[in-house]
């Protein structure tokens, strides 16, 4: 076998191992934390770093074109669907009022619901 093949193998392994480790830290938060907007924050940000990773490293295993697509793919609809369902569990958990509006350094949402009606 080449070595670069090898020294690719091993880099993608490395990136899978790391991608996962970053999504469990991420569900470790999911559960430690103790309000919605920071188990939102856990639930997305490590969760879409480690799954590009855990892409990466796949892609680098795989390295035929078909594949390569498929991974960018599942990578693009990662970054557009992740902070997109994290905003509206947040709106979500806003408008239902299980947020602590004290804790909150800037409350922008609260003009707007006001002007809304």
């Amino acid at each position: 076998m080449n070595p670069w093949f090898q020294t690719l193998d091993m880099v993608g392994a490395l990136l899978v191992f790391v991608g996962a480790a970053i999504c469990l830290l991420g569900v470790i938060g999911m559960l430690r934390l103790p309000d919605v907007l920071s188990r939102s924050h856990a639930a997305t940000k490590p969760q879409t770093l480690g799954m590009l990773l855990v892409l990466a490293g796949v892609a680098l295993r795989l390295r035929s074109g078909m594949d390569l697509a498929t991974l960018a793919l599942i990578g693009f609809f990662q970054l557009m669907t992740g902070p997109v369902a994290a905003h509206l569990v947040a709106r979500s958990a806003y408008r239902t009022g299980q947020i602590d509006h004290a804790e909150l350094l800037f409350d922008e949402l609260d003009a707007q619901l006001t002007e809304e009606g």
